[in-house]
């Protein structure tokens, strides 16, 4: 799925799209308020201010966390000497110094580069599946002649194959309205001998058929809406600043996401159906969609000396960068080899901000979170933002811990929720009494963005690192805890929220926190140091 969930709000705002996935409104809450403590500052933060105070004087060890994402804009002042630097590779000789299989791998890897260029735009995973199924199945009518393996394939593709029609079409229909308004308001303007069209030009105006009354209408709606946000909106301003931009997003669900004709796997040059197949790619870590992961890096690991005007979670901490991530969905076997990656590489977090609804190849990447798991690593991942229930059978945001058919979980693995400065779950942010383990900061997460820029972004995108910040700490502070032994402290020291909360996706509808995730309460890292420092007697 499409990773940048912050930036559709304002095509909610056109009345576009019917997800609930918008950004909550209402100002700003201060910079850092993801670290700060609801004891000390009366705020849901994580607390990890007021456990980095608590614990000054003790001996830290540097952790290797790993952000599987995007990209990561390396040289963003706030995440300067913050980046992982192999140490046995010598950069530029196009040689692989460690024999690892990776030629200059000095900050990390790129799964989904090739030898000239890297991947920016792909396709949905249920783009994918409908391409690849309907070569069997397109004219096959009934099951009753299939076998049991196929017969279950079978329904995987009539569900694949409604999901892909139904919202190929929807968005294919937003996007003609939205270029017919645009253009129609140009043609408006001809008519009406304008350059650019104010609030006073259109209430003045007196349409002489129904399509420019229809017009008239439409941009009069535009200007309600947003005409606060922007002081001084015309007709050009508003196309600038908001239409051009929904037919941007939805320009990429129509020609990239749910196109069958666009697939950009040939750029990396593997064998994308050979699942064992680990050396490909290239060392470019930033890649062209870096801002998610840059993003993510910030509040994991940014600075923390008070310069930047934003510091990140965790004090003793370096990037190992993974790029695996595009603007649309990541494939299985990208996710799996960059898990393995990390692995190799010392990293003892792994934070994964990405899902989607399909999975091409769940066992080639429960195998990855196996070998992760041998290797005491622990896997930090986003619960999604569809405002959706992620109990079993009700809804899916791969990759899981459930493995695929088992009833066994992966026990180095945490699903983190999103919540607000008030410890409200986000309005978009997935839940599950069952599958998901807490909540942590991910509404108006203010952190970098490249080139030199911060920015507040919504998701549980953001979530996922403010726990994976906290788990850092705890791996630095308490190096003989288990990455196992991490996950339970952090569970057991949770803030408990017990005032009934909106619903992600239906804010009428009151519930406990214990509907929402198992511990039903936020990521608190001041209470997770004690617990922490109790477990190990206080080593």
């Amino acid at each position: 799925m499409k990773k940048h969930f912050y930036h559709l709000s304002f095509l909610l705002g056109l009345g576009l799209f019917s997800f609930s996935a918008s950004a909550q409104m209402g100002p700003n809450p201060p910079k850092n308020w993801q670290n700060q403590s609801i004891e000390k500052d009366s705020v849901y933060g994580t607390g990890s201010d007021e456990a980095l105070e608590f614990l000054k004087g003790r001996k830290s060890t540097t952790v290797i966390v790993a952000v599987i994402d995007g990209g990561v804009y390396t040289k963003h002042p706030a995440l300067a000497g913050q980046i992982w630097v192999n140490q046995k590779e010598v950069a530029g000789n196009k040689k692989d110094d460690d024999k690892n299989g990776y030629i200059d791998d000095v900050n990390g890897w790129d799964f989904i580069g090739g030898k000239d260029s890297d991947i920016n735009h792909e396709n949905l995973e249920v783009t994918r599946l409908y391409r690849d199924y309907s070569k069997k199945y397109a004219n096959v009518t009934s099951d009753a002649k299939l076998s049991k393996s196929d017969k279950k394939e079978y329904a995987q593709w009539l569900k694949v194959k409604a999901d892909y029609e139904t919202n190929h079409a929807m968005f294919q229909k937003q996007y003609d309205g939205l270029k017919n308004f645009v253009d129609s308001v140009g043609l408006l303007k001809g008519v009406m001998g304008k350059s650019d069209i104010t609030q006073d030009d259109l209430n003045k105006y007196v349409p002489t058929d129904t399509g420019f009354a229809k017009v008239k209408r439409r941009l009069n709606r535009n200007f309600a809406r947003f005409s606060a946000f922007m002081p001084g909106m015309t007709s050009d301003s508003l196309i600038k600043l908001v239409l051009n931009r929904g037919l941007d997003q939805l320009g990429g669900f129509v020609k990239y996401n749910y196109n069958l004709n666009f697939n950009p796997r040939y750029l990396v040059g593997d064998d994308y159906t050979n699942a064992k197949e680990h050396n490909y790619g290239n060392n470019d870590v930033i890649g062209p969609t870096d801002v998610h992961g840059t993003h993510v890096s910030g509040i994991i690991a940014g600075i923390r000396n008070g310069s930047h005007g934003q510091e990140g979670e965790a004090d003793n901490v370096k990037i190992l960068v993974v790029r695996v991530v595009p603007d649309g969905d990541e494939r299985d076997k990208d996710v799996a080899n960059g898990i393995r990656y990390a692995v190799d590489n010392g990293a003892k977090v792994i934070n994964m901000s990405f899902g989607k609804p399909y999975s091409y190849n769940k066992k080639v990447v429960d195998d990855a979170v196996k070998y992760a798991e041998k290797h005491d690593v622990l896997l930090v991942h986003a619960a999604g933002n569809d405002a959706k229930d992620t109990d079993p059978d009700s809804a899916s945001n791969f990759p899981t811990r459930r493995f695929e058919n088992s009833t066994k979980d992966a026990s180095n693995w945490l699903e983190v929720g999103a919540s607000d400065v008030h410890g409200k779950p986000g309005s978009f942010s997935n839940y599950g009494k069952i599958s998901v383990d807490l909540f942590a900061p991910g509404v108006k997460v203010y952190s970098s963005v490249p080139d030199t820029g911060y920015a507040y972004f919504n998701g549980t995108s953001m979530a996922s690192p403010s726990a994976a910040g906290v788990a850092c700490i705890i791996r630095e502070y308490f190096p003989k805890l288990s990455a196992k032994e991490v996950r339970e402290i952090l569970m057991q020291s949770v803030t408990p929220i017990t005032a009934k909360v909106p619903m992600p996706g239906h804010p009428d509808r009151m519930v406990s926190y214990t509907d929402l995730c198992i511990t039903g309460g936020t990521i608190n890292a001041y209470k997770a140091v004690q617990l922490a420092i109790k477990k190990t007697g206080g080593k």
